[in-house]
């Protein structure tokens, strides 16, 4: 039985049809072919058709055409549409041509590039032409990488890699440098917000290094499908781009549904639980005979899953390797295994978190299905494309969770399916991420009077290194005067420095009194100060990779958190109090609700934290949180009520409507953004003294901000339209977790009233219910 006969039997289920809020046929597309370019080598030519590859898909032919005259080129089509081929292409072509080049590849995570690097293997051999590829990453033994770094014609990499190992010892990689023809960077879309905004800085210091050897490369990159693929292209690498987007691949058809679990308690808006039901649907198309992939948000979520699926399919599959999962913390060499399973189709279902989202080859899966919407409408399509990879129709589910963008993407499917309007932004001009880097770029090359970086002219900061005695200036140049290594203390995940690093007892001596050396303990993660007071305190639960740990101890002058796993029903959420002071304001715009942004400080105190069940929200305790308060600059979006409406609102009604419409912004801003509602902050003000009215403002949680708030300001009458539908279309009766939150006063129709501010209506209006504040709205 095939996937789409599964759902279809599936849609015969009554309670199963009527939680489906899109049904949507993706019609098949048939391919656009061009034939090989003539510049392609006759021996390349050959060993393509040996493979079956005549011709190339338009995308393919339109890259090599403007890659190999030396134009810097992003590509941007869907999964499985040959986007290896079109950077693979003009990188082969020229090795074959001229022995002497050299090409460094970027992906984001070492599975990708292990899967790349199986795969250019492959046709490098049947070339024949000794083409040597290798990876270059933390797993490489140290006996290898002298030889990678005299031989390597094709160095495969990560930004990590490249800024701490590198770059910082250019003199040890002469023939990468010196003979440097292309970079090419793949999954261009995962670089965003402060990642992306250190990379821009990475590639700023590695054409330094480029220019300092007298090459100049050709960047090629691909990314999956966002609205400014050529702008987030420009900004990271400070050259202008070709954008190819106009995709040659052909497809199979494929039926996409959103189902929506039905509503349990329609007071408090809880729903059936995500997790089940996405169980549910999985096992029916398991049980029909359809490769399943199923992603999980979490790791935690994947082994409940999987665990669940097992249970259910394996006797009656009659193989237990049939069922596999497939996420971070699993070795390298069960990875790959779990990979042939999936190509040779012994695995016939897999339960993974987004590592197997990005390009890895996990063969002819039928039907996807998604347990709560990945973060980004890119995501989405990148875990949907994983099914579908042959001629024959595939099926692609997504089982939304209570979870407020998913709530809005129930009620407003097609947004989702029309153009991407999330934005990859960066920011590579952050003073505080910049600084790092310049610092960085100058041990690696000596920087003459006048030299940019980047955009800036780094003069005055270098002046300021010299002061902290970091540089000397003599004969025009600037030069690296401390002993110190500065790529050393740069995280690529974070803006600064000085972090709260987490770190696991489960195996030291002493968890209670923080680890001893060598006593078992081990770094996990670090998290930046701000976020760390609402996420590492005392008690906290914290999540990383999906697994659970408590917070043990949060050592705040040593800024060193004391974690240990646990396997606990409930999260925690910390209450915040932020004030914010208006520095600067760059542009505004008066109105109902006028608009502005620009630069402020923000000062934050945790004040309390709660225990929240999972799936039912409730709360199941609490408990204070004693830390100092702490400052922030950063950029910020603010919204003011205008004096027409604020007179027709009472205090209360200000102060809940502001608050729920403050919840909904972050979430509706973080899916426009491509961005993680975390790495945004609000603060509801009733009346600010800065702006003198009610006010929200929606900040960066990042030290100088990352490019989000300039954003939000453009994207305002759009944010305030989205927040309004989501408002409108949640079941609950007067606010839930799934839209403004849980915000209770029977004085007050919370729901009611951050809807009538969202859509700028005068106040004190009583709306009548007929069951679901949604209707009355």
């Amino acid at each position: 039985m095939g996937a789409v006969e599964v759902l279809d039997n599936l849609l015969r289920d009554r309670s199963f049809k009527a939680g489906v809020v899109l049904d949507e046929l993706i019609p098949g597309r048939t391919a656009a072919y061009e034939e090989i370019p003539a510049g392609v080598p006759a021996r390349l030519r050959q060993t393509l058709a040996a493979r079956g590859m005549s011709r190339l898909y338009s995308h393919q032919a339109e890259a090599y055409a403007a890659a190999s005259t030396g134009r810097h080129t992003v590509v941007v089509t869907p999964t499985a549409s040959g986007k290896t081929l079109a950077y693979n292409l003009p990188v082969l072509s020229r090795l074959l041509e001229q022995p002497h080049s050299r090409a460094l590849y970027l992906f984001p995570t070492k599975a990708l590039a292990q899967d790349q690097l199986a795969e250019l293997t492959e046709l490098c051999d049947r070339l024949d032409a000794g083409i040597r590829t290798h990876t270059y990453d933390g797993d490489t033994p140290p006996n290898a990488r002298s030889a990678i770094r005299e031989a390597g014609h094709v160095v495969i990499t990560n930004p990590d890699m490249l800024h701490a190992a590198i770059l910082p010892h250019h003199t040890k990689w002469l023939k990468l440098f010196q003979n440097l023809q292309f970079v090419v960077i793949d999954e261009l879309h995962a670089y965003r917000g402060v990642f992306g905004s250190h990379l821009g800085n990475v590639i700023r210091r590695l054409h330094r290094v480029c220019e300092f050897y007298g090459s100049s490369p050709t960047f090629v990159m691909a990314s999956a499908t966002i609205a400014n693929p050529g702008e987030l292209a420009q900004k990271i690498i400070e050259r202008d781009v070709v954008v190819v987007d106009r995709n040659g691949a052909p497809s199979a058809p494929r039926r996409l549904v959103f189902y929506n679990p039905p509503v349990v308690n329609a007071e408090l808006g809880i729903r059936r639980s995500s997790l089940l039901e996405s169980q549910r649907i999985a096992s029916a198309f398991l049980q029909g005979g359809a490769q399943t992939i199923v992603f999980g948000r979490s790791r935690l979520q994947v082994e409940i899953l999987l665990s669940y699926l097992k249970q259910a399919h394996g006797d009656r599959l009659g193989r237990s390797g049939d069922i596999r999962g497939y996420r971070g913390g699993y070795l390298p060499g069960q990875r790959r295994e779990i990979e042939r399973g999936l190509r040779s189709g012994q695995v016939r279902g897999v339960v993974a978190t987004n590592a197997l989202e990005l390009g890895i080859d996990v063969g002819q899966m039928q039907a996807a299905v998604l347990c709560g919407y990945p973060g980004s409408i890119a995501s989405t399509w990148q875990q949907l494309g994983r099914a579908g990879r042959r001629d024959e129709p595939s099926v692609g589910v997504m089982v939304c969770s209570s979870n407020p963008v998913d709530q809005f993407l129930a009620t407003h499917p097609e947004y989702f399916l029309s153009s991407s309007p999330e934005h990859g932004l960066v920011d590579p001009d952050n003073l505080l991420v910049m600084l790092g880097h310049l610092q960085a770029s100058l041990f690696e090359v000596p920087f003459p009077d006048g030299e940019a970086f980047g955009t800036a002219n780094p003069a005055e900061l270098l002046q300021l290194l010299e002061d902290e005695g970091q540089a000397h200036h003599s004969q025009h140049r600037w030069f690296w005067a401390s002993d110190a290594f500065p790529a050393s203390e740069i995280s690529l995940r974070s803006v600064l420095a000085e972090n709260v690093v987490i770190i696991d007892t489960s195996n030291a001596a002493s968890a209670a009194a923080g680890p001893l050396p060598n006593s078992g303990a081990r770094v996990i993660g670090e998290m930046d100060q701000f976020a760390a007071q609402t996420l590492l305190h005392d008690q906290a639960i914290y999540l990383h990779e999906g697994q659970q740990y408590h917070v043990d101890r949060l050592d705040w002058a040593e800024k060193k958190a004391y974690v240990r796993p646990v396997n606990v029903d409930y999260y925690t959420d910390a209450d915040r109090a932020a004030s914010v002071q208006v520095l600067e304001s760059f542009a505004s715009v008066p109105g109902d609700l006028w608009r502005a942004q620009g630069e402020v400080q923000v000062t934050s105190l945790a004040t309390i934290f709660k225990k929240i069940r999972y799936y039912t929200h409730e709360s199941i305790g609490a408990g204070p949180i004693d830390l100092p308060q702490v400052d922030l600059h950063t950029t910020s979006y603010w919204l003011r009520v205008g004096e027409e409406l604020t007179v027709t609102y009472s205090r209360l009604e200000l102060e809940v409507g502001l608050q729920g419409l403050a919840n909904v912004l972050r979430h509706t801003a973080s899916v426009f953004l491509m961005c993680d509602p975390r790495d945004l902050g609000v603060a509801p003000q009733v009346r600010s003294p800065q702006t003198g009215g009610p006010t929200i403002f929606v900040y960066d949680i990042f030290p100088g901000g990352v490019g989000l708030s300039p954003r939000l300001f453009d994207l305002h009458d759009r944010l305030l339209e989205a927040s309004a539908d989501l408002v409108a279309g949640c079941p609950c009766a007067n606010g839930c977790p799934s839209c403004i939150g849980a915000i209770f006063d029977r004085d007050v129709d919370a729901k009611a009233t951050a809807l009538r501010l969202a859509r700028r209506q005068k106040g004190s209006i009583r709306l009548e219910r007929k069951g679901a504040a949604a209707g009355a709205a």
